[in-house]
């Protein structure tokens, strides 16, 4: 009987999109947006995650595929950079010790000294713009 049930499903899905990253963040922004109605009681909210569990429903069962994955390939070039950016800050804070960080003045790309090399020279690896700082 479940061996039936799932290849019913499986027959069912055929064709369609499923899931994918920006689907996942539908889910996850739905669940965060009821969670809020519960807490402060706006029903706004609840609407609001009702609406995100949806469209990510219509988006998983939708046979449209190449639309689905261009809406994915946006959401994920939305996002990378923001996750680029944090993942790097944290190395930064992780190693701030052991490195100097700074900017280059011309491209504004971050570089890196060892702490304690003195003043030298510096060429931005993105622009060879050379300067000189201290560590």
């Amino acid at each position: 009987m479940w061996q039936n049930m799932k290849n019913g499903f499986r027959r069912f899905m055929q064709g369609r999109y499923g899931g994918d990253q920006l689907s996942r963040a539908q889910l996850i922004a739905g669940l965060v947006c009821y969670l809020l109605a519960l807490i402060s009681r706006v029903t706004l909210f609840s609407y609001i995650g009702l609406a995100l569990y949806f469209w990510a429903l219509f988006r998983m069962f939708s046979r449209n595929v190449e639309k689905r994955g261009e809406e994915n390939r946006k959401y994920l070039a939305l996002t990378g950079n923001a996750k680029t950016s944090f993942r790097q800050a944290k190395v930064r804070a992780q190693n701030s010790k052991q490195y100097k960080y700074f900017r280059c003045p011309k491209c504004h790309s971050y570089l890196k000294l060892p702490r304690g090399v003195g003043e030298v020279t510096v060429t931005c690896g993105k622009c060879k713009n050379q300067f000189r700082k201290k560590a």
